[in-house]
C-alpha cells in the first residue's frame, strides 16, 4: 500500500488528472481553482514538493508547474482510478466489428487491433506467438501534441518496426492486474518519455496473443483499461 497521506493522494490525483486533460504541467494555482482540496495554495504547494521528493511529480526548468512520474501513473492505474462502465452504445460497436470475423482468426485479430486503434484513438498493435503481428491507428499520434516532437516520434516508429522492442514492451509486467502499463521511462529511452502503452494478453489458436495501445502516457485510462477487458472477453468467448 502507498505510503502517503489522505491529502497527498488527493493532491496527486488532481495533478494526474489534470495533466491528463491538458498535457501541461500542473501548478498549485490551478489545483487551488479547479479542485475541491479544501487547503490553501501554499499548503498545496508544499504537499506537491513532497510529492516530488518522493518520486510521484517531477519538474520542467522552463516552468513552475509539475507532472506525474511513471510512478505516479502507475500508482494511479493500479490503485486511484476509477474505471467508467461502458455504454451499450460502446460495447454492440465493438462487438458487432470484431464478431463478425469469428470464422478467421487473423482476420478478428486484425478487426481487435482496429477496434482498439478507433476506441482508444492511439496505435494499436497485436502479436502471435511467432511474431505474427497487425497494426492500426498509426495517424492517431499525430493528433496528440507530444509526438509533434520529430525526435519522439522517430523512436516510437523506430520501435514499432522491431519485433525484439516490441516482445520487450510486451514483456514488461507490474502487477498481477489482467491489464498492464509500461511507460516510456522504463526503457531507458529519453525520447519515450511522454510515452505510454497498455497491453494485455489471452489464447487464441492455442498460441499467446498479446494486444496493446501505444499513444501518449496521457490516455483516458478510466475508460481504455474497461475497454480492453470487453474486447479480452469477446475474443475468449469465440478462442
Amino acid at each position: 500500500m502507498i505510503d502517503l497521506t489522505a491529502r497527498q493522494v488527493q493532491i496527486l490525483r488532481a495533478v494526474i488528472e489534470e495533466f491528463i486533460e491538458t498535457a501541461q504541467s500542473v501548478g498549485s494555482e490551478t489545483i487551488d481553482k479547479k479542485y475541491n482540496i479544501g487547503v490553501s495554495p501554499a499548503t498545496i504547494r508544499n504537499e506537491m514538493v513532497a510529492l516530488t521528493k518522493q518520486g510521484y511529480l517531477a519538474k520542467h526548468h522552463s516552468s513552475s508547474g509539475r507532472f506525474p512520474t511513471s510512478q505516479a501513473m502507475k500508482l494511479y492505474v493500479n490503485e486511484l482510478m476509477k474505471e467508467r462502465e461502458l455504454t451499450v452504445a460502446d460495447e454492440v460497436s465493438a462487438k458487432e466489428k470484431i464478431w463478425q470475423n469469428k470464422k478467421d482468426h487473423s482476420d478478428l485479430l486484425r478487426e481487435v487491433t482496429r477496434v482498439l486503434a478507433e476506441k482508444s484513438q492511439a496505435l494499436s498493435i497485436a502479436m502471435y506467438e511467432n511474431n505474427i503481428f497487425f497494426q492500426a491507428g498509426h495517424s492517431n499520434l499525430l493528433l496528440m501534441p507530444e509526438f509533434f516532437d520529430l525526435d519522439v516520434m522517430r523512436h516510437v516508429l523506430l520501435l514499432i518496426e522491431q519485433t525484439a522492442l516490441l516482445e520487450e514492451m510486451f514483456s514488461h509486467n507490474s502487477s498481477e492486474n489482467v491489464i498492464q502499463v509500461v511507460y516510456g521511462q522504463e526503457l531507458g529511452n529519453k525520447y519515450l518519455l511522454p510515452v505510454g502503452f497498455i497491453h494485455m494478453s489471452f489464447m487464441l489458436d492455442n498460441q499467446l496473443c498479446r494486444v496493446g495501445v501505444l499513444g501518449s502516457n496521457r490516455f483516458d485510462y478510466a475508460y481504455i483499461f474497461p475497454m480492453m477487458k470487453y474486447v479480452r472477453q469477446l475474443v475468449q468467448e469465440l478462442a
